[in-house]
């Protein structure tokens, strides 16, 4: 390999590009038209357009993603994780072009990546698993049916898909069609496939897995575990390697049954092998990650191994050097730095990033896909930077994560912050003795108030003599100085959006106009005009940062008229309809 295409955005594309430089390799990025002034393309060898804004229209645009590496000379393709990284179509078909696919096979993708047939690989490997549908299920009635004969709470998931998207969990007998046609959009819009299938969910468990890299020569090595018990709306918030309090016998059991289920499909490159570890200590096998995750760099900090590289080196062919059962040398924590208000139920909360200031010291690693004055755009996932901390045990890294958290500066927009710093002074998340936590612990018992974030005003760059502008030139990206009084004129927009922080959930005013609590688009309305509605009755469902919510009666009244129809891009402040 000489130079690595990497399809993907965000501070992934950024990792994936320093480990080339790290490699000796060339690396390219890919950019939407809003992305076309981001870290990643800056940080990259080479940047070129993918002419669109939408995830649809660009990241997961196969032809366009290989025009890239054509048109760049690129010889092989890295995909991150998310968009096209878990899909044996693209996989096969940059296998097809003649490059190389920093990632498995195309056909172990394809039986890992459906959780259909992954749930008959672990049977025939012996691996413990929970009561689930036999196949896709076809329709909400399915899933109906499911639930009354194994009983609530099911989850119904996406088959092909990961990260919390496509994902509903199922308490209410009566809600298991609008969770189905809601999994199923949200499949669709993240992975370009909207089947799901059913399984019964287990409560209050805890999200353990096992990192594991495999060669071209049937070697699999398990590098440790993680926890990732600790996550909102089914997708992690805190992750930690190695996680605590497993007894020996069960991280045997989660090494072994990693190792038998890559064994049994012939893996080959970096994967992790998810499981649930109920409150009576017993594991059941979740599913399999063909892909880079992004908690990653707590294994890289616990164990000493850097994942990237080391899928370089499978990719290339080079058989692995890294020894089996590896011990842990330190424990390290990471922190998902999203653009969300937590005072507001985590609502995503895209802008410009005015002020952007990392912590520094021993034990502090910072992964970023923004700097200052960064856009975060609505149309991409809210993840936009990940603080890694780690020390020579739990208890130093949970120190040193609350210093860290402190320094760490971002203003412009609203993040979780807040949760992170009032999280890392739980009793029950920072217990030297036990682990207390589980999935549902942030909806069900985290105690901390955290407010809604206040508006941030614009903040203005400083002065400078040349202002860089990037300008796409012929499908590649090149940055100019403009002078600044120039810059000016031109009427840049660089400031933050003037809705960034405005109330997150809506608002009824006393002329009875509802309000959008976000930036986002109309997915569906769930009332008529004329329809009679009670104080917190959903009425209709967005979608920002590739996740679904609803916005519900902030008033009782009737619905007067509906202001924005299906597809319609709305912002914070908007207005949705009228009460009366």
């Amino acid at each position: 390999m000489h130079k690595v295409l990497i399809a993907n955005r965000g501070e992934i594309a950024v990792r994936i590009a320093r480990a080339c430089n790290d490699a000796g390799l060339k690396s390219v990025a890919v950019y939407a038209d809003v992305d076309i002034d981001a870290l990643h393309v800056r940080t990259a060898d080479k940047a070129f357009g993918l002419n669109g804004n939408t995830p649809a229209d660009t990241y997961l645009n196969i032809d366009k993603l290989l025009d890239a590496a054509d048109r760049s000379g690129a010889d092989a393709v890295h995909p991150g994780y998310g968009f096209l990284s878990e899909n044996s179509d693209f996989a096969q078909a940059v296998l097809d072009a003649g490059l190389t696919w920093i990632g498995p096979l195309p056909e172990t993708i394809r039986e890992l990546g459906n959780k259909v047939t992954a749930r008959e690989l672990a049977v025939r490997a012996g691996v413990p698993l929970v009561a689930g549908s036999d196949g896709p299920v076809r329709s909400a009635a399915e899933a109906k049916v499911f639930a009354e004969e194994h009983g609530l709470p099911i989850a119904i998931k996406a088959a092909f898909g990961g990260g919390g998207r496509g994902l509903k969990v199922v308490r209410d007998i009566e809600t298991v069609e609008e969770s189905f046609d809601s999994a199923v959009r949200e499949a669709e819009a993240a992975f370009g496939r909207g089947e799901c299938f059913v399984e019964k969910y287990l409560d209050r468990p805890r999200h353990v897995e096992a990192q594991i890299l495999a060669d071209n020569f049937g070697r699999v090595v398990v590098i440790g575990t993680r926890d990732c018990t600790l996550q909102r709306r089914n997708q992690k918030l805190v992750e930690e390697a190695p996680a605590p309090f497993l007894t020996p016998a069960q991280e045997e059991t989660i090494h072994d049954a990693a190792r038998a289920i890559c064994r049994e499909a012939g893996y080959r490159g970096a994967g992790t092998v998810e499981f649930l570890v109920s409150e009576a200590g017993d594991i059941a096998f979740l599913e399999v990650n063909t892909r880079l995750q992004v908690e990653h760099p707590v294994t890289e900090e616990t164990y000493g191994v850097d994942l990237v590289l080391q899928q370089f080196r499978i990719a290339e062919g080079q058989p692995l050097v890294v020894e089996d059962g590896l011990r842990p040398l330190k424990h390290s924590l990471e922190f998902r730095i999203n653009a969300e208000d937590v005072g507001r139920g985590f609502l995503p909360t895209p802008g410009t990033l005015a002020t952007l200031q990392a912590p520094t010291g021993p034990g502090v690693r910072f992964d970023s896909g923004v700097s200052n004055n960064s856009e975060v755009p609505p149309q991409f996932d809210s993840l936009i930077a990940k603080l890694i901390v780690t020390g020579s045990d739990r208890q130093q890294a949970l120190r040193r994560a609350r210093r860290a958290l402190d320094e760490l500066v971002i203003e412009g927009i609203p993040t979780v912050l807040p949760f992170h710093r009032a999280v890392v002074r739980a009793q029950q998340f920072c217990d030297s003795s036990s682990f207390q936590v589980h999935t549902r612990w942030i909806e069900t018992e985290f105690q901390a108030e955290i407010q809604p974030d206040p508006t941030y005003a614009p903040r203005s760059g400083a002065n400078q003599s040349l202002r860089q502008l990037p300008l796409e030139i012929d499908g590649r990206r090149h940055t100019v100085g403009v002078p600044e009084h120039l810059f000016a004129l031109l009427g840049s927009g660089t400031g933050a959006h003037p809705d960034a922080g405005s109330e997150s959930t809506s608002s009824c005013r006393t002329d009875g106009t509802v309000q959008s609590p976000m930036f986002g688009k109309v997915v569906k309305w769930l009332v008529e005009e004329g329809e009679e509605v009670t104080e917190g009755q959903p009425l209709l469902v967005l979608e920002s940062m590739k996740m679904e919510s609803q916005v519900s009666a902030p008033c009782s009244g009737k619905v007067e008229e509906l202001a924005v129809a299906p597809g319609d891009d709305v912002k914070a402040g908007m207005q949705l309809t009228t009460l009366v």
